[in-house]
């Protein structure tokens, strides 16, 4: 079952779930090791030095989201911010989610409940970069931008040879958008 910053355990009689318990949850400063620990494990994003993990975990935390299991473990972390000259977009920086929880939908639910959060802060436009060959992000972003109902453009914002002197792919801008996100539950009362 996944817990997104409360409580939700109520399902369907006969409802099945084959996953352990998560919680989704605002990060605080005191998941900055542990985000350094999983993202070292999550090759192959780049890790960060334990400091700025400590940043994204206080100073950006309202556009972070964290995914803690039963023992109280990090299993999955999503960093963003919100570009000064674009306050209604959410720049998703790194969807790091721990080999154990991989194939389950983890960082799918993250990343629609760290939206629903910012939108309700006004956020409208959702952006990230993807290398060429990762195709799982890709197919994990335009899976969200599918279920937000948002359209999306892709261009190339940091190029190999141009920025990475030829050693790393190039980094390919997502902007999806704009997008209000709706609360099913909510809607299907209304429409009852």
């Amino acid at each position: 079952m996944f817990i997104l910053e409360k409580d939700f355990s109520q399902q369907p009689k006969g409802f099945v779930l084959s996953v352990p318990t998560v919680t989704l949850r605002r990060p605080t400063d005191g998941d900055g090791f542990a985000l350094h620990e999983l993202v070292a494990r999550c090759q192959p994003l780049d890790t960060n030095s334990v400091y700025c993990n400590l940043l994204q975990c206080s100073d950006f935390a309202d556009t972070a989201i964290a995914a803690e299991d039963a023992n109280g473990q990090l299993v999955g972390f999503i960093s963003g911010y919100r570009p000064p000259s674009r306050p209604d977009t959410l720049f998703v920086w790194q969807v790091a989610v721990d080999a154990s929880m991989r194939g389950q939908g983890l960082a799918l639910r993250m990343l629609l409940a760290l939206t629903e959060r910012v939108a309700s802060q006004g956020v409208r436009f959702l952006e990230t970069t993807i290398s060429p060959d990762n195709g799982a992000s890709q197919a994990l972003f335009k899976k969200a931008f599918a279920q937000l109902g948002a359209d999306y453009s892709t261009r190339t914002l940091f190029s190999r040879t141009e920025h990475f002197a030829g050693k790393h792919e190039d980094e390919v801008l997502y902007r999806a958008g704009p997008f209000g996100v709706s609360n099913p539950e909510k809607e299907s009362e209304e429409t009852a």
